[in-house]
């Protein structure tokens, strides 16, 4: 299925969620996907839609609540130094994710915030005119649950096996999944997964990401090769995984990716039963 598939279900399926009597105002939507999975695009192209047909529609991206380099490096230096990196729980704003989901119920304008990945730190803000009827909340772990305790103890990979050896950093990342960022994806209504065929496919996807910053980028900017990207998405292949094997099912509707980003198959969760 192309693309424009993609648009058509997830459209219609959050416009099916908008009409329902009970729905709440505003119905806040998460988007989860793993890098690359196209999750900002369809986001893009939701909002222009559901905008459209004149429901008022915010995006509201995890990444862009990414804590500053300077907060990230207080933690590698106070907690563990995995925390550098950012992307997994733990080095995100979550209070500040959660005045966002209520200002942009209100009437008024708020300011977005915008992370610059190519700098890895915060960049200038974005503001926009409330109050919206819908509100996505896109991110690669956004809705993501916390796994058991016994499932911490074996590393998945390399980078756990020897930066994290103790475990410390994915105890860390698991305890910020089960306390703040459960009041944040609690704020979610309904939730859309773009389910990647596996977690193999992250490091071309995540490829291609870089290239195209690489193309808006001056030359000479701090970006990723090949060997950097396929250390870098270690960081995120544990909880990656679980979201592909856990998330599924309780997502609202699941869209099974190919490599490609085609979608091979829809499922949906009937909540009236």
């Amino acid at each position: 299925m192309s693309p424009d598939g993609t648009l058509a279900i997830a459209g219609a399926a959050i416009a099916g969620w908008a009409a329902e009597p009970d729905a709440p105002r505003p119905l806040v939507v998460g988007l989860c996907g793993a890098q690359g999975s196209g999750k900002s695009t369809l986001a893009a192209a939701l909002a222009d839609r559901l905008n459209t047909a004149g429901h008022r529609t915010a995006i509201l991206a995890l990444d862009d609540l990414y804590l500053p380099a300077a907060e990230r490096a207080a933690l590698a230096r106070t907690v563990h130094p995995l925390l550098r990196v950012r992307g997994v729980p733990g080095t995100h704003d979550v209070e500040l994710g959660r005045a966002l989901l209520d200002q942009l119920a209100e009437a008024g304008p708020v300011a977005l915030p915008r992370f610059d990945k190519a700098a890895d730190d915060r960049g200038a803000t974005a503001t926009v005119e409330g109050p919206f009827d819908i509100i996505l909340l896109e991110g690669w772990c956004v809705g993501a649950a916390p796994q058991a305790a016994a499932d911490l103890a074996p590393p998945v990979n390399a980078l756990e096996a020897e930066s994290d050896a103790g475990g410390v950093w994915r105890r860390h990342v698991n305890a910020a999944l089960a306390g703040p960022y459960r009041a944040l994806f609690g704020r979610i209504n309904r939730l859309i997964l773009l389910a990647a065929p596996g977690f193999e496919v992250v490091h071309h996807w995540r490829l291609q990401q870089e290239e195209e910053l690489r193309a808006r980028r001056a030359e000479g900017a701090s970006l990723m090769d090949a060997a950097a990207i396929a250390v870098f998405i270690q960081h995120y292949e544990r909880l990656t995984r679980h979201i592909l094997a856990e998330m599924p099912g309780r997502a609202d509707l699941t869209l099974y990716l190919d490599p490609d980003r085609r979608v091979i198959r829809a499922e949906s969760k009937d909540r009236s039963r």
